[in-house]
């Protein structure tokens, strides 16, 4: 994999300290001539080959697959423009603003033989796989309560008047597209698209700064709570009628849980192993691309498919409304 990186920001940062563990031919960064010397340090710093500061020179280049950890509203653009290129694509959480963006750019990518996934680390860690493979011990599934309340460091100034990313409508922000995310990735990953869903959300400013996010799944509920206003003790918990699992992590970091039968007996589960938690979905990624596995690429933006959906419906029902859900955004 010849892989190019858009953005500098921290996401990108915390990946580059795991990045060298992954098999990469090449690396590439895209900055902006604002961010010059930060890139060079990073590249210096991370043995970055190449530092691109006008995409389409980056484009030209022999770079393979593109990783776009931009703001979220940029990702739509920045993704076509790659696919159009030739590019395969790795697409930082959320994959698009809404799910005809993503449509648009799924057919493209069919159109051109290429893989387009979103940068979701849950469905890679160790702890998630063995926890998929522990439900059948819960019996009938009948509850499940996901929480990441998370106080955010940008809350205080939102509430003064000034604006980031993670909180302004026009970039497509929210406690939903931002930290619920990985919970909705979680249940779905594991149960499919639910038979309906309910959000219920505090707005502030037309943007929902915590929210809770119910999936219907007939036999059981599950539910999602996401919160950047606030912040709780992280506790998620699987209730099934003879046993439940809990995790103390939220599910993005999880590296270990317990199963607890109804009849007081116990196990624990535990992962760590020093890695970052980022480390796992990369090495899938490139194993992916690498081996040309569009079946398991398929698979996974299936999930991201049906996420998308999912948390367009929870946000029109709550009147949050993105540029990009205007008419005619994708063209």
């Amino acid at each position: 994999m010849k892989l190019a990186i858009l953005g500098t920001g921290k996401m990108v940062q915390d990946l580059l300290t795991t990045l060298h563990k992954v098999e990469i031919e090449s690396l590439s960064l895209l900055a902006t001539v604002r961010s010059r010397a930060h890139a060079e340090q990073l590249a210096a710093t991370y043995g970055i080959g190449a530092v691109f500061y006008d995409y389409a020179e980056l484009l030209a280049s022999d770079v393979d697959t593109v990783y776009i950890a931009l703001p979220n509203h940029l990702h739509f653009t920045f993704a076509r423009q790659a696919l159009q290129a030739g590019k395969h694509l790795i697409i930082e959480k959320p994959i698009t603003s809404n799910a005809t963006e993503l449509a648009a750019l799924s057919a493209l990518a069919a159109e051109k033989q290429l893989m387009v996934l979103e940068a979701m680390n849950v469905h890679a860690l160790p702890s998630y796989r063995a926890l998929r493979e522990s439900l059948p011990a819960l019996g009938e599934l009948r509850l499940v309560s996901l929480n990441y309340s998370q106080y955010s460091s940008r809350y205080a100034a939102f509430q003064a008047g000034e604006v980031h990313a993670a909180f302004d409508p026009q970039k497509s922000g929210g406690a939903l597209m931002d930290i619920n995310i990985y919970n909705v990735h979680f249940a779905i990953g594991l149960f499919g698209k639910p038979q309906a869903v309910s959000y219920q959300a505090n707005i502030q400013r037309g943007i929902d700064t915590s929210g809770v996010m119910i999936l219907d799944y007939g036999s059981f509920k599950c539910v999602c709570i996401g919160a950047k206003d606030c912040q709780a003790p992280t506790v998620s918990v699987l209730q099934g009628e003879k046993a439940s699992i809990s995790l103390t992590l939220p599910v993005s970091q999880a590296v270990s849980f317990d199963l607890i039968r109804h009849d007081g007996s116990s196990e624990h589960h535990d992962f760590t192993d020093g890695e970052h938690r980022l480390l796992y979905e990369f090495r899938e990624f490139a194993r992916i691309i690498d081996g040309r596995d569009f079946a398991s690429a398929e698979k996974m933006l299936t999930v991201s498919r049906q996420v998308a959906e999912v948390m367009e419906e929870g946000r029109r029902q709550q009147g949050i409304v993105f540029p990009a859900d205007e008419a005619g955004a994708v063209s």
